[in-house]
């Protein structure tokens, strides 16, 4: 008896391609128990959950009542909706909310430099320090929230109810537990 027949079967019995086939499902279902691979995203192997406060400057935001924005809106102690590189992160809690006063330079007659208050010539033009306070997960390359790296100088996108706009990062503190 021939090893191979006319018909391409092993011994008479088992059809070559068959055989194959049958070999790569196994080889696939060996490589997908034995060398799972990493799951998961980048940002949460070997890393830790911890608090983390981060400052927010806004600078020029056009709004006629600012008072009523901060009333209405932007409380201390209650939630935003965060958008970080167009990634939505979801609700922050305020922590904290400010309006900077506006300034301008003014060089007085001995060569110094005062800074004045802004006499106001855009009345609807403010700036904001704000803290938020979250939890972040902590990398060696830094601090995440959601998936994105949270790094100074990083647009944050604010939004709720009835206000979207951009804040700047400025500070970023980690708590220990």
């Amino acid at each position: 008896m021939a090893i191979l027949d006319s018909k391409g079967r092993l011994f008479g019995k088992i059809n070559l391609l068959d055989l194959a086939a049958a070999l790569v499902i196994l080889l696939v279902i060996f490589g997908i128990f034995v060398f799972p691979g990493t799951s998961g995203s980048v940002a949460q192997v070997g890393a830790k959950t911890v608090p983390i406060e981060v400052d927010l400057v806004v600078r020029g935001l056009n709004v006629r009542d600012p008072e009523k924005l901060i009333d209405n809106g932007l409380k201390k102690g209650g939630k935003t909706n965060v958008i970080i590189r167009n990634q939505p992160y979801g609700q922050i809690e305020i922590k904290s909310i400010q309006q900077l006063p506006r300034t301008v330079n003014v060089f007085q007659p001995d060569g110094t430099v005062k800074e004045l208050p802004d006499p106001k010539a855009n009345n609807y033009s403010t700036d904001f320090l704000l803290t938020l306070d979250g939890k972040a997960q902590v990398t060696e390359s830094g601090p995440v929230l959601g998936n994105s790296k949270v790094k100074i100088g990083m647009p944050f996108e604010l939004e709720g109810f009835n206000y979207n706009f951009n804040a700047t990062v400025i500070d970023i503190r980690l708590k220990d537990k």
